[in-house]
This record gives C-alpha cells, sequence and structure tokens, in this order.
C-alpha cells in the first residue's frame, strides 16, 4: 500500500473530473449516475485512491495497494459493462444505464461479480 494517508483532494479537482466525465461517458454509452451529490462523492473517492494507491480503485471494494491483484477494479472496472445491462447501475452506481440518467429506472442494490478469494 502507497499512502494510507486519506489525501486532501480539493473541490475543484471533483469538480473538473466531473465535468471531463459528464461529456466524455455518454460517448461510450454510458452516463454518471444522476444524483449530482452521490456522483462527486464517488469521484472524490476515486481521486483520493488514486493518490493512496496510483490508480482509480473501485470506492466501493476493498482495495489491496497491490495495482496487479486489484486490476479487475480500477474504474471503469470490467464488471461495469453486464452490471449497466442486467441492473442498469454498475456496482458503485457511479456509471448507469440512459433509462436511469433520463430517470426512467432506479438503481438498486446489485450483487458483487467480483469473485471472492
Amino acid at each position: 500500500m502507497k499512502n494510507p494517508e486519506k489525501p486532501n483532494i480539493p473541490d475543484e479537482e471533483v469538480e473538473r473530473i466531473f465535468n471531463i466525465l459528464s461529456k466524455t461517458t455518454p460517448k461510450t454509452g454510458y452516463y454518471l449516475n444522476p444524483d449530482k451529490e452521490f456522483t462527486k462523492g464517488l469521484i472524490k473517492s476515486l481521486l483520493v485512491n488514486g493518490k493512496r494507491y496510483g490508480y482509480w480503485a473501485c470506492p466501493c471494494r476493498l482495495a489491496s495497494g497491490n495495482a496487479k491483484k486489484d486490476a479487475d477494479i480500477v474504474c471503469p472496472c470490467p464488471y461495469r459493462v453486464p452490471d449497466v445491462k442486467e441492473f442498469g447501475c454498475c456496482y458503485c452506481a457511479l456509471y448507469v444505464s440512459k433509462d436511469v440518467a433520463d430517470g426512467k429506472k432506479q438503481t438498486r442494490s446489485i450483487p458483487e461479480r467480483r469473485p471472492t478469494k
């Protein structure tokens, strides 16, 4: 583990990443969760993990600090595709389907796809 302390992430950095992701994700067929405060909280957690570990580990999963072991939980993770397709959102609900983004469908808890060790 690189740095176990919680790094300070300025609100301006969160806003900058939020704006970038808001513009780029729809081009990939995914959307950010429409709850802006929730989404910004997740982005801040990704940035914290980025400073802590050197990669954007999913904020809703326990990262080991080993990039190789955590490769499957680096955002956007490979579970995003089946999760959004089946449930309308990824595990942490950062990325959602168009129906969720448009308010036609609600997000809900989804099962963990990551294999347990």
